[in-house]
């Protein structure tokens, strides 16, 4: 990696704080590359089980490395990154985890799976026997301080970032996120190697990557909430075999989806040897949740796409 600076993976912290040192100072248009860990902050790993899982210690997940503090940074303001470059680990991890995701209540037993796949991202990652997702690394969580202070979860997305779980936070991506605080105070981690919008199950392929940024100041930018530019179309890696479609339809988006997502598990699980769990994580990865119209009062149209390819 040939960047500007550095940061690497123990320079991390839990939860955005706008007191929290920041462990770089860089000026607009210098670029950082950026070591992270994976989502449980390195308690799940290659070879992980179920037990490893069951033991979770959610006090530690979602790590951001950083803060990055960038010159001349002021409220008001926007800071633009762009993201270059993933090195990847080959590994990663999908869980069910009791209590999180869309269907938490119809999934209450964990469940795990440990992927291992391509660093050069050419092929795609086999969810053995029976399925392979494409491949697409992002950063899924990454954000700026806060002004209010004191310590803020990471997990929720704001308006200066977070845990957005955006999969086209991608490499050629710009993120413009409004800052709140002098310098910013930028941070990120929470790398996945794939993921389908939505996220439905709540976890992605969770991989502990390296990530090469630019960071670019925007004076006087007055943004509300993030926003980004992808450098090209955002699904052609996986959109040649065609879709498996769902939907959900009636006057409560977060139902609607609910009842799309139910009815691809019963589909996926009605024509390949996958049990519900399996399908489940599967469409968390790979499947993409979109709302397909939202005019036509009182119904709304909630869309699940499948790609065929996943199945082969």
């Amino acid at each position: 990696m040939s960047c500007n600076h550095t940061i690497h993976k123990h320079q991390h912290h839990l939860g955005w704080d706008n007191s929290i040192e920041p462990v770089l100072s860089v000026s607009s248009g210098q670029t950082i590359a950026v070591e992270t860990i994976d989502a449980s902050g390195g308690q799940l790993h290659a070879k992980a089980t179920l037990d490893d899982l069951k033991a979770l210690d959610f006090d530690k997940v979602n790590p951001v490395t950083g803060p990055i503090y960038v010159e001349g940074a002021e409220p008001g303001d926007a800071i633009a990154i762009t993201f270059q470059e993933f090195h990847a680990s080959g590994w990663g991890w999908t869980a069910n985890i009791p209590g999180f995701g869309l269907l938490a209540d119809e999934f209450p037993e964990a469940a795990l799976h440990v992927w291992t796949y391509d660093t050069g991202l050419t092929k795609p990652a086999v969810f053995a026997p029976f399925g392979q997702v494409a491949l697409k690394p992002f950063v899924g969580t990454i954000g700026l301080a806060l002004a209010e202070v004191g310590h803020h979860s990471v997990v929720p997305p704001r308006r200066v970032g977070g845990n957005l779980d955006i999969r086209d936070n991608c490499r050629g991506t710009t993120l413009y996120l409004p800052v709140e605080v002098e310098g910013g105070l930028l941070s990120l981690g929470d790398t996945h190697a794939a993921q389908g919008d939505g996220e439905i199950c709540g976890t992605a392929i969770e991989s502990p990557m390296d990530v090469e940024i630019k960071v670019d100041l925007i004076k006087n930018a007055e943004f509300p909430y993030p926003r980004l530019e992808t450098s090209g179309p955002v699904t052609n890696h996986i959109d040649q075999q065609g879709y498996r479609v769902t939907t959900g339809i009636g006057p409560d988006l977060m139902q609607s989806a609910r009842d799309a997502v139910r009815q691809m598990i019963d589909w996926i699980c009605a024509t390949a040897k996958v049990s519900p769990v399996e399908a489940y994580m599967l469409c968390s990865v790979a499947g993409d949740l979109r709302i397909s119209e939202i005019v036509d009062m009182p119904n709304w149209v909630v869309s699940f796409y499948f790609p065929k390819s996943v199945l082969g």
